[in-house]
């Protein structure tokens, strides 16, 4: 049922090793401009990412990596990460930032992974509209507040309120952009 709503440009609301997310299938044109809309977000500035199943994803949605980058997502993915890499040419153009980079995340979480599976390609991953607050953590409270802006809403239990680490990786050395659940300062020295 979740599948063929993807596939149909549905908006679910998932969990994820972190926060619950917002997404949609990343090629639904449509459905990322409807999450830019629920976000009140202009999508040509929204920055958005999306989670893939496994590192098998990363030659198809990032330009060539060096080894040493890839040792790195490694030994981080699947985790509470975001990492920014150059986007390739499969990017769909609304999801690309103004530099043509992409924020990618692989959860350790059952339920996402799961969809990604079955689906076969990227979720949308962004976080739900506002200040990240407690409501945000439990599915029913989830369910009052964007219910009737998204078409499913999936219950996986009350889920946390940090977001993801994010590093950016598309410069000579990575350098982390938000402090989130994912320790980072071990990589840095």
């Amino acid at each position: 049922m979740v599948i063929e709503c993807l596939l149909d440009g549905g908006v679910i609301i998932y969990p994820t090793d972190t926060i619950y997310g917002l997404g949609c299938d990343i090629f639904h044109h449509k459905a990322v401009e409807r999450i830019c809309r629920i976000k009140q977000v202009d999508p040509a500035k929204a920055q958005l990412s999306f989670i893939c199943y496994d590192l098998s994803d990363l030659s198809n949605y990032t330009k060539s990596i060096s080894t040493p980058l890839y040792r790195l997502l490694k030994t981080y993915l699947p985790g509470p990460y975001t990492f920014i890499l150059p986007a390739s040419k499969l990017v769909p153009k609304i999801l690309k930032s103004r530099k043509d980079t992409i924020g990618l995340r692989i959860p350790d979480n059952t339920i996402a992974r799961a969809l990604l599976k079955e689906l076969q390609h990227p979720i949308l991953s962004s976080s739900l509209p506002g200040e990240m607050v407690e409501e945000y953590t439990d599915p029913e409270m989830i369910q009052e507040k964007f219910g009737n802006q998204v078409d499913i809403i999936i219950d996986g239990g009350i889920g946390g309120m940090i977001p993801s680490t994010i590093v950016d990786c598309t410069g000579d050395e990575p350098m982390l952009i938000r402090k989130g659940l994912g320790e980072w300062a071990e990589a840095a020295s």
